[in-house]
Formats: structure tokens, sequence, C-alpha cells
């Protein structure tokens, strides 16, 4: 299936790429790196006042009742602009839950400050490189929570979690208010990402699902995150592709323009195809959420614009010779920000066993 978008979807797209363009500052960015525990105030800002935090919530909440299509888009220019704030896609990953778990009373209480921005949600399900374990360390008993959840993406500054826990009766999908939780940040390469270790020692919690239906509603609101953040690297391989093809026609070697050389021309002919494989793959997994087809598109998006994005950060890099490693020049803020989206929805590993399974009918 593949869609055009139409005249409100390119709007969303052309408007939020506007904004991040005038908002953004490399220099801003580069300063996050040195810091751990914060990030860019002003995207976050500028993500609340445009109405991204409340893209998908439903209207009876106070969102706008749009979908993944729109939030992709907004997703894909968060992504060129190497965004400094991880709160869009778990957000909507926590969303997707309560709305999906049909907790009439959780959805109300939550939802709407969801779309406000006054709550930032993260997600919980790795312990380890493991994703949604069998059986996971993490405990939910008599309402309550223990165990921890290593480098949780969004975890030091957000308000609420979705975590993956072993219950009595199997898996439990839970909803927590991390105020009753110990955070440890994580320094990173990418410290605008907010990582934190989650502790949990009898934190208050509520069950969205449990049992088979947790592995089911779990799975989805992953490969949601996942296409979500497929754009995000669509976003950005996009951005490396413009700027490598904009160095090679400007910068001159032997009278002509570096561009002319096959070494060169070649390698931005590639990144080319894997941008344009990978944005065809993330519209139609957007199009298809909700049907029996989603998780293996999700899954191709999740894949081939993990490849996108890491070969496009390091052949840009490349193509700038050794000016393209200088701390100023900053695509290492590109480099860094392939690396921790390549394994923040799961590693390439866990969706290469997800697909085969969901093609071969079979646990890979």
């Amino acid at each position: 299936m593949s869609i055009l978008y139409d005249e409100g979807q390119q709007a969303i797209a052309t408007e939020s790429r506007r904004v991040l363009d005038a908002r953004v500052a490399k220099d801003r960015l580069l300063k996050l790196l040195e810091q751990v525990g914060e990030h860019d105030a002003t995207f976050w800002d500028t993500a609340v006042e445009q109405g991204w935090t409340a893209l998908a919530v439903p209207e009876e909440h106070g969102g706008l009742g749009l979908g993944l299509v729109e939030l992709g888009l907004v997703a894909q220019a968060s992504g060129a602009a190497t965004a400094g704030a991880p709160f869009l896609t778990p957000g909507y990953g926590v969303t997707h839950a309560l709305v999906a778990a049909g907790n009439a009373d959780l959805a109300a209480k939550y939802l709407p400050q969801i779309a406000s921005g006054d709550v930032r949600g993260a997600v919980a399900f790795a312990e380890g490189t493991d994703i949604l374990p069998a059986t996971p360390a993490t405990k939910f008993a008599d309402g309550k929570l223990t165990g921890s959840k290593p480098a949780v993406p969004g975890a030091i500054k957000a308000e609420l979690a979705l975590v993956w826990a072993s219950g009595a009766n199997g898996p439990v999908l839970a909803i927590a208010e991390l105020a009753g939780a110990e955070r440890k940040p994580v320094s990173s390469f990418d410290n605008s990402r907010l990582y934190a270790d989650l502790t949990f020692a009898g934190t208050p919690a509520t069950i969205l699902a449990e049992g088979a239906a947790a592995l089911d509603l779990a799975r989805e609101v992953l490969a949601r995150m996942a296409v979500v953040t497929a754009h995000e690297q669509v976003g950005g391989s996009e951005a490396l592709l413009h700027i490598a093809r904009d160095y090679a026609v400007m910068r001159k070697a032997f009278g002509q323009p570096i561009g002319a050389f096959q070494s060169v021309k070649h390698r931005i002919a590639e990144m080319y195809g894997l941008v344009e494989i990978a944005r065809a793959n993330c519209i139609h997994a957007a199009a298809v959420a909700g049907t029996d087809e989603f998780l293996v598109a999700a899954a191709d998006a999740r894949l081939t614009a993990t490849e996108a994005y890491d070969t496009c950060a390091r052949d840009c890099v490349q193509i700038h010779g050794g000016i393209g490693v200088t701390w100023e020049q900053g695509l290492h803020l590109h480099m860094r920000r392939a690396r921790s989206l390549a394994i923040e929805q799961g590693n390439l590993l866990f969706w290469e066993d997800l697909l085969v399974e969901k093609l071969t009918g079979e646990a890979a």
C-alpha cells in the first residue's frame, strides 16, 4: 500500500522543517554533548507550542486526533535538525498504550497532560540488549514495581513510564509515575537523549495488560515507536545527503569539483538510493498502522532507515575529508544520533528476528 501526502500533511512537513531550521542551533547542541541530564529546552518548548505533543492524542483528551503519518513527518523534520530532546517518540508510545488498553480512567488522567506537554513519557522495555525478555527481571506485585531498567531514553526528565515487567501470571505492561523511582543519569556520546538507569523499589504502578495481551500490546507500541524513529533516521539521512552533495559541488581538487570524481559521486548516489528506499518503507509502514501487515512493515522501515542513517553519517564525513571530523563542523552530531537511534527501539538483530518470525511463522 502506498500513499501520497495530502495538502494538510505537506503543510505539517513544510512548517515543521521551517520552524526547526529557525530555532535549532548547532552551537547549543554541541554544548549539550558535554552536559549530562540536560536537553534542548528551546526544541521542547517549540514542540509543545506547535502542538506536536498532542498530534496523536485523541480529541476527547485534548489532542489533535491525528496519526502515525503526521507524527512521522514531524519526526523527519526533527531528525534533520538532530533535535535535542527525546520525548516525542516515547510520548507517542505511552499514548498508544493508554488508548489501546482501554482504561478510561488512566486515559482521562494522563492523556490531557501528555497533549499539553506537562507530562513526558518514557518506555522501559529493555534489560541490557534483551528487548521484551520473556521473563523480565523487573517484577510487579501488589500494585508495585521492583527491579531496574538500564539506560532508558528520556528517563532523566520523564514523569511517566511504560514498563515491561513480570507478574504473577506472566508478563505485564504497567504504567508508573517516576516520582517514586530512583534515576541514575548515564553519560553517553549523545547526552541530549537523557539516558538514565531506573530503579523501582516498591514504586506504585497500574497494569495495562498482562499475559499474551501484554506481549501483543508491547510489540505494537514498540513497532509504532520504531516507525517514528525510522522517520527521524530518514530526516537525518536526507540532511546528510544534501550536506554531502552541496560540499561536493563546491569543494574543488585538481581544478574541478570533487563531485566529478567517481569515488565521490558514487557514494552520493548510494546515499540517495538508501534514503529513498527507507523513505518509501516509512511511508508504507505509517500508512498500514493498525493492520495485520504492520509489524512486518515496521521492521522493514526500521532496518532500512538504520542502514541509511549509518551509511550517510559515515560517507558524509568521508566526503568532507579532514574537516568532517572537526568539532565545529558538527557532522558528528548526526554520527552520534545515528548510533543512538540504531539501538533505542531494539537493535537490528531484534528486528531481523521479528521479521523472520513474521514471514516464516516461526520464532527465529
